[in-house]
């Protein structure tokens, strides 16, 4: 029995080491964990998180800490980035109207307001505040629609929702790699000092941010010029992964933001022709295993044991409870500013409260950057406890945020 023991954990151990078998492995816990959180009626990225958590190194450590899978965390990150680059379709955001731009700036500026300030009371250096800030504004548009949609409502209420919901990630994405780019500037020891360094790094940051809207706007463009002669389904997802992978590299290459680029690579595609939708659509089937395996990956980071610890558990609670308040209010004052309707005043800030995907690949982005890695250990230790804080609200906001946006959206459409 021991022979059969050593043998077993041997031949793990080996096999660890495989990138295919450990994507495989990764999947198909993946998948029997999402369909068993389905039935259980909690959202299935709940049970991805939960089987990453099972095959990392706090559980059965199948996974080894440095599997060699942050590509995957790119790619997803990349496809994430250029899909919410596809909502900024001129026709689409002028239907949309001036109320809900009104109702989207107020509740992100005032969740990026209020948990930066929040966390920084306690204690949390100004960089790191910042960043989480950011990552609070980020919603998770997947499990409000699955509510509409399963309740078939339809109305005011509902298209007011569906355009902040839509417009709120690339918000999210645009507030994080400014920030980001202060942010790391602000950390890096060659980080300039006094009113004239300060100046200089707000130069650099808005640099880095024309650079990258510049590198995937061209992008987008070449996308569009390579793929609009074809019909072939096929050959249009070869070239357009293609570039769109050249393109994320070359960003992280010469310190640009992925994020950024991609979502402009996004916005130039859907709006250059109306026949560049069938893209997106092309790319769809990639979506389920990549992400998958992101928010797999996600939960190999996760440790149950580290989450009990004091100063997580007080971050976490200022995390959830000051983005909680900031998402309502700011939908609430939105709302008075834009003059709207009374149901939209009181009950869209609860279908704010979900979070998932775009925010665990904002922090697990700031996670692998290459700037990051030179940060003191004292620095890293600090961002370790960022990605634990927000899977902690990603796991409290998944399993709370649904049933209120369901209240919600019901009490919403009675009172229309």
């Amino acid at each position: 029995m021991d022979t059969l023991l050593h043998d077993f954990l041997e031949m793990k151990e080996l096999l660890s080491h495989y990138p295919l078998f450990v994507i495989g492995i990764l999947l198909i816990f993946g998948y029997f964990l999402g369909k068993l959180a389905d039935k259980v009626k909690l959202p299935e990225i709940t049970g991805y998180i939960i089987s990453g958590l099972l095959m990392g190194d706090a559980v059965f450590q199948v996974i080894p800490a440095h599997s060699g899978l942050s590509v995957i965390t790119d790619v997803a990150l990349a496809l994430i980035a250029l899909t919410i680059g596809g909502e900024f379709y001129i026709t689409k955001l002028k239907v949309m109207g001036k109320e809900v731009i009104i109702l989207t700036i107020f509740q992100i500026m005032l969740t990026y307001i209020v948990v930066s300030i929040s966390l920084f009371i306690f204690k949390m250096e100004l960089p790191f505040a910042l960043l989480m800030g950011a990552i609070a504004t980020a919603t998770a548009p997947a499990a409000t629609v699955a509510i509409v949609q399963s309740l078939r409502a339809h109305g005011k209420f509902i298209d007011r929702l569906y355009g902040v919901v839509a417009m709120d990630d690339a918000g999210a994405v645009i507030i994080f790699s400014i920030t980001f780019a202060l942010a790391t500037g602000m950390l890096t020891p060659h980080a300039a000092s006094g009113g004239h360094g300060a100046l200089l790094l707000i130069f650099h940051a808005f640099q880095e941010i024309i650079l990258s809207l510049a590198v995937g706007a061209l992008f987008g463009f070449l996308i569009h010029k390579v793929t609009k002669k074809h019909s072939n389904t096929g050959e249009i997802l070869i070239l357009t992964l293609a570039l769109v992978l050249v393109e994320t590299t070359l960003a992280i290459f010469f310190h640009l933001s992925p994020l950024l680029s991609n979502m402009a690579a996004g916005a130039v595609i859907i709006n250059i022709s109306p026949r560049n939708h069938r893209i997106f659509r092309i790319l769809e089937p990639l979506s389920p295993p990549i992400y998958a395996l992101f928010f797999i990956i996600a939960g190999t980071e996760l440790n149950p044991v580290a989450l009990i610890k004091k100063e997580i558990l007080l971050f976490g609670a200022v995390f959830i409870a000051s983005r909680a308040f900031a998402k309502y209010f700011g939908v609430y004052l939105g709302a008075k500013a834009a003059k709207s309707a009374n149901n939209i005043k009181k009950y869209l800030g609860f279908c704010m409260l979900p979070q998932a995907g775009v925010a665990i690949g904002l922090v697990l982005m700031i996670q692998t950057s290459p700037i990051i890695q030179t940060l003191t250990q004292d620095q890293q230790n600090t961002i370790t406890l960022m990605v634990n804080v927000v899977l902690l609200a990603v796991f409290f906001n998944e399993l709370t945020g649904p049933p209120l946006s369901k209240y919600a959206i019901v009490n919403a459409m009675e009172e229309e």
